[in-house]
Order: structure tokens, then C-alpha cells, then sequence
């Protein structure tokens, strides 16, 4: 069971979300704007948070960047029928870590909910994150426990998203992974949502982690997807 925190100001949709999710024994916390859910998403602990765009007060998007300001790291699952490439991208820089085009099926709501509680990084008995290696490519290093970037020695700032795909890569660095099995991992997404969006970010973290140093990491395998190495021929 988990403690879900759902902004959304229209009735009838959160009056489905929360008998549905109820149903399946999780406890549902509804707040009906967006000064309301930024209020009750600081003062209370929640394992997931359902949040809409456009709500009354202040939006859904407002609302994720100042929760994020604060230093809340509860997976936020926008809930919108705002469902252009260039909205889910702008939903993701606010700090979201997953996006649900209205009107949408139960079934994959529940499963998106599922990917976000697995996503979140294990806690030992003591209240402190169990230890994990450092990931690292050439002068790239990403420390796992820390959430940080550096390249040659220097601090990369970045966004929720860009950490969780570049760790992906990492993982699988010297091997070939499609832009599928990037939504799927790093999105918890395998359907419904426009594989340009990884593209977006995967452009994003070149110019963090690829611009300004040498040699290049990142790199396009042409018709099949990217992969992380530090020399690779069959690139765009």
C-alpha cells in the first residue's frame, strides 16, 4: 500500500482516481488546487504524487518546481491532457518523473504508480541510503549515493530526468540501447509516449556531459539507438 497525494481540481477524475486506487488498498489524499497541494506535499510525506497541469492557484507545473526547490524527491506522476512532445518535455524539466496523457486506463495508471515506488532507491534499517558503487566512463563519474555528476573533475548540474538517464547509460555502457528500452527504464514507459522525448534529453545531456570535453561519450547507433563509449564509429 502507499500514500498517494492527488492535486487535481475536476471532480469527476478524482473521484475515479481515488475510489479505483483505494480499491487496490492504497490511501488517496486528494487536494483540489495547487496552493493546496504544494501545502500538503511539504507538510506530509507521501510515496507518490499524482499531479495535474492546469489547476486552479498556482499549476501543476509550479507546483513540481517548488516542491523540487525544497529538496522533496517524491516521484511526481503528472497527470494531463496536455499530451504534445513539447509538453511532456516541459513537465519533465519541472522536476516530474513520469507523464499520463488524459483520458487514460486505470490499468496503466496502477502500473505507472507500480514503476515509481520500485524506482525508489532502497533505505537501510539505519535511515541512510544503502551504499552503491560509483558508475564511470573515461573522466565521467556518477556517484549513485550522492546523485551527482562529475566531468574531468567538475561539478554537471543535473535535472531529476537527466540523472536517471545518464545513470541508465552508464549501466550499460559500451552497448547499444534503443530508445525504447530507454523509455522503459528510465521513464517506466514502454508505450504511449513519443520517443522524441528521449531524443530531447539525450540532447540535453550532450551538451552537459559532451560539449565542453573530449572525448565524446555519447553517441548515436544509427537505426538502432544510442550508446555510451568512448570511441564509436557509427555515429551521427
Amino acid at each position: 500500500m502507499a500514500k498517494i497525494l492527488l492535486v487535481e481540481d475536476e471532480v469527476g477524475v478524482a473521484s475515479f482516481v481515488i475510489r479505483s486506487l483505494s480499491e487496490e488498498g492504497h490511501e488517496v489524499s486528494n487536494a483540489p488546487d495547487g496552493n493546496i497541494g504544494l501545502m500538503m506535499a511539504t507538510e506530509h510525506q507521501f510515496d507518490v504524487i499524482l499531479l495535474d497541469i492546469m489547476l486552479p492557484g498556482i499549476n501543476g507545473l509550479e507546483v513540481c518546481r517548488r516542491i523540487r526547490e525544497k529538496g522533496i524527491e517524491t516521484p511526481v506522476l503528472m497527470l494531463t491532457a496536455l499530451g504534445t512532445t513539447e509538453n511532456v518535455v516541459t513537465g519533465l524539466d519541472s522536476g516530474a518523473d513520469d507523464y499520463l496523457s488524459k483520458p487514460f486506463k486505470l490499468a496503466e495508471l496502477s502500473a505507472r504508480i507500480r514503476s515509481l515506488l520500485r524506482r525508489k532507491q532502497p533505505v537501510a534499517a539505519n535511515g541512510h541510503h544503502q551504499p552503491e558503487d560509483e558508475l564511470s566512463l573515461a573522466d565521467l563519474v556518477l556517484n549513485t549515493n550522492e546523485k551527482t555528476a562529475l566531468r574531468g573533475g567538475k561539478f554537471i548540474e543535473l535535472t531529476a530526468t537527466e540523472y536517471r538517464l545518464l545513470e541508465y547509460l552508464l549501466k550499460n555502457r559500451r552497448r547499444v540501447v534503443s530508445r525504447m528500452d530507454i523509455l522503459e527504464h528510465v521513464w517506466g514507459v514502454d508505450f504511449n509516449m513519443n520517443t522524441k522525448v528521449v531524443d530531447v534529453y539525450i540532447n540535453y545531456l550532450r551538451k552537459k556531459v559532451d560539449k565542453d570535453f573530449d572525448p565524446k561519450l555519447i553517441h548515436t547507433a544509427v537505426g538502432m539507438g544510442y550508446i555510451m563509449k568512448e570511441v564509436y564509429e557509427n555515429t551521427d
